[in-house]
């Protein structure tokens, strides 16, 4: 038997992949046998991994939905896929949560900031040289469309409020707060606990550096509501906010967000 494309056929001894393109009926360009590249000569053995694709071929809502269930099992992105997250501030964590999150085939992203791409921010947040002037919104956007094209995406192009955030974060299943400013968190951590007692909240404090890799941990605060970081490392003169170690709270966010959307919760303090 062959693993094609994630799909079971039977295999004949001394199959090539020439052989497997007529069986196929396809156009592919691209062939790979077991994570390697092949030709259309190679020679198949039973039990091999072999993928087919076109260049350029983007994936349909099916076949992407297929190579996610084969990845993750069908019981996990079967729940994932129904799920809505709310992301507040598209930064260095926001960028890397929402890209995560996608990746994982989450079914819906609810993104909110109302600032533009600058230079300043490619040292640690997923944007490209060419999107600097864009609103972030509208890069962000276009970088998941690459990702995961069947992400349903939803941009909130303005400054929130406290005011704001439980009407326009109501209808998700969890919100994850990625402000640079004190004040937000402080705003978003209220909103959450007064407003949103049905939405799990994953916020962040203290990931500036480069220090200790184990010192960014999951902690939860109160039922629902999780903080990510060391809750000490503050962005200061000779202590900027650095790729590796915002990524590291970012998929901690991420991660934390799957766990609890999967009815994983950390209930250890």
């Amino acid at each position: 038997m062959l693993l094609v494309n994630e799909n079971e056929i039977p295999f004949q001894p001394g199959m090539t992949f020439a052989d497997l393109l007529q069986a196929q009926g396809g156009d592919a360009d691209i062939l790979l046998v077991n994570g390697y590249p092949a030709t259309v000569q190679t020679v198949l053995s039973d039990g091999d991994q072999c993928w087919l694709w076109k260049r350029g071929k983007t994936p349909a809502a099916e076949e992407m939905q297929h190579l996610l269930y084969a990845r993750h099992t069908p019981g996990v992105q079967r729940l994932l896929q129904g799920k809505a997250v709310g992301i507040m501030g598209l930064g260095g964590l926001g960028s890397v949560v929402a890209i995560a999150l996608a990746r994982m085939g989450i079914g819906a992203l609810l993104l909110a900031d109302y600032d533009v791409v600058e230079p300043t921010n490619l040292n640690r947040q997923q944007y490209f040289v060419d999107q600097i002037g864009q609103k972030k919104t509208a890069a962000l956007r276009d970088i998941l469309q690459r990702v995961n094209p069947h992400v349903v995406v939803t941009v909130i192009d303005q400054r929130l409020v406290e005011d704001d955030i439980p009407v326009l974060f109501k209808d998700v299943h969890a919100l994850v707060e990625c402000f640079d400013d004190p004040a937000m968190k402080a705003a978003g951590l209220r909103a959450a606990l007064q407003h949103l007692p049905g939405v799990f909240y994953v916020c962040a404090s203290g990931l500036a550096g480069y220090g200790d890799n184990n010192a960014i941990r999951t902690r939860r605060l109160y039922p629902r509501v999780y903080l990510v970081g060391d809750e000490v490392s503050a962005a200061a003169p000779g202590e900027g906010l650095m790729a590796a170690r915002v990524g590291i709270a970012a998929h901690h966010q991420a991660n934390q967000v799957v766990r609890l959307l999967l009815g994983v919760e950390n209930e250890a303090d």
